[in-house]
């Protein structure tokens, strides 16, 4: 398992904001699931890691950053 947060660095939506806007989790079997922060708290559930990035992506304005390497992540702890 494998977690990361999703970095907007731009909002070309208008919906979202910007920051992290999401924490994201890949598990042993590639399912992923995205858990949106704000403003609309909201689980998705992928099949793979990068069905996230080539759909929330919007060409490099949004980055998947691996949780352990950005300083605001939330820390997990099983």
């Amino acid at each position: 398992m494998r977690t990361f947060v999703l970095l907007r660095e731009e909002d070309i939506s208008g919906v979202s904001g910007v920051g992290i806007v999401a924490e994201v989790v890949e598990f042993t079997t590639g399912k992923t699931v995205v858990a949106w922060q704000i403003p609309y708290f909201s689980v998705e559930v992928h099949d793979t890691l990068e069905s996230v990035e080539r759909i929330h992506g919007h060409g490099g304005k949004t980055r998947l950053v691996p949780s352990a390497k950005h300083p605001h992540a939330p820390s997990v702890s099983l």
